[in-house]
């Protein structure tokens, strides 16, 4: 399975995570963010910088899974019917926290908060089967300059 990451051209070399807190994670727990699509991906960039920086120098990491991995899943109908609000960041964390402090799997399956039904890939880079998961490579990317920087 192929996921994606766009991220500035400076970090597209490897597969670090920032420890910066986010909707699955508190500070200081390393996870790294990844899409089930380029177009997610895209979307998860515009979002996240608010419009700001889109016309910096991007790349889109493309991720090779190993089909073999076990990946764990949260179901939407376990979550609060209003879990992508930004008031609900505490309970996501407690759930991306627990994945990550049981150790069971290195990828987690999330649902994206901003469109339905499309998923987004949580992957742990110090679970002892990350190591097979891989960059395979990167491809150019652009922020379509309709979006407002």
């Amino acid at each position: 399975m192929f996921v994606y990451r766009i991220t500035k051209v400076a970090y597209a070399d490897r597969l670090v995570a920032s420890g910066g807190a986010a909707r699955w994670n508190e500070r200081g727990q390393f996870v790294i963010y990844t899409a089930a699509t380029r177009a997610l991906a895209c979307l998860e960039n515009v979002v996240h910088r608010s419009g700001e920086g889109l016309l910096e120098n991007f790349r889109v990491m493309v991720i090779e899974i190993p089909d073999e991995l076990p990946i764990d899943a949260i179901a939407i109908d376990t979550l609060p019917t209003d879990w992508f609000d930004f008031g609900q960041y505490d309970t996501c964390q407690q759930i991306g926290g627990e994945w990550l402090r049981t150790g069971q799997s290195v990828i987690l399956k999330v649902p994206s908060a901003i469109i339905s039904n499309e998923y987004n890939y949580l992957l742990n880079p110090i679970h002892h089967d990350f190591s097979r998961i891989t960059l395979h490579h990167t491809e150019p990317f652009a922020f379509d300059p309709r979006i407002k920087d």
